[in-house]
């Protein structure tokens, strides 16, 4: 039996990268996968495809993570199909190299929108059906900017240590509904946010870790198909490390 046999995903900004691999490993565990995307429809239609070729059911939708009508629209559509969904990860997410006194109010905003307002917002939107149902399971994906002292952007440093303290204060919260909700926090990967990093600081964080090499969206993937599956049932608020050692 696979990992997410029968089981209903919603993955957030799932057009490419990690996104795109959750999607893809999560289908091929036997969960059907709605994802959400903010512009890349192609990149879209690739991610369905990926899912539908494991013979299950994708679910695209063009919604922002910030929109909270048409996110509380979109989940309710889903359910009252009854799909029912039993995983959420919060990984829609974005990257800027920017140091802090360059830095305009409207970039820290969109940072802290699409982060952590985003996963509030998803999380507000699915947790109505779990709590009625009291199952499910919320993956939040972090960063290991945010839980170790590097030198990378504040204002996206600030936002993934921010959803580090939303999973532990969310896991207290809803714990007794039966609902569990845990982050992982890659190092850098060889795509996504990695691309915007210089050769020179890819160099330097090589340097350190013991694998001598960056992660693959796909490894984190499979992590997290574990992490949401119901062959870990006792972790809770906690955020797992995956850097290859650093």
């Amino acid at each position: 039996m696979t990992l997410l046999q029968g089981r209903m995903a919603l993955v957030t900004g799932a057009s490419r990268g990690l996104g795109r691999a959750l999607c893809d490993v999560f289908a091929r565990e036997g969960a059907d996968v709605a994802f959400n995307y903010a512009s890349d429809d192609e990149g879209a239609l690739e991610t369905a495809r990926r899912i539908e070729a494991h013979g299950r059911r994708a679910f695209p939708k063009k919604v922002s993570v910030t929109d909270r009508a048409g996110l509380r629209a979109w989940v309710k559509e889903l359910e009252s199909s009854d799909l029912a969904i039993d995983i959420l990860v919060n990984n829609a997410g974005i990257g800027e190299v920017l140091p802090l006194a360059l830095m305009e109010e409207s970039d820290w905003d969109q940072m802290m929108n699409v982060h952590v307002k985003g996963a509030f917002l998803t999380s507000q939107a699915v947790l109505r059906g779990m709590i009625r149902r009291r199952r499910g399971t919320i993956l939040n994906v972090t960063s290991l900017a945010g839980v170790r002292m590097m030198k990378a952007p504040v204002h996206y440093c600030t936002a993934k240590a921010a959803l580090r303290g939303f999973t532990e204060s969310l896991a207290k919260e809803i714990g007794h509904y039966g609902i569990t909700v845990n982050a992982i926090a890659p190092g850098l990967l060889d795509e996504g946010v990695g691309d915007q990093v210089p050769p020179e600081k890819r160099a330097e964080y090589l340097t350190f870790c013991a694998l001598e090499r960056l992660g693959t969206s796909a490894e984190v993937a499979e992590t997290a198909a574990f992490l949401v599956s119901s062959r870990n049932t006792y972790m809770n608020g906690a955020t797992v490390v995956l850097d290859g050692g650093v």
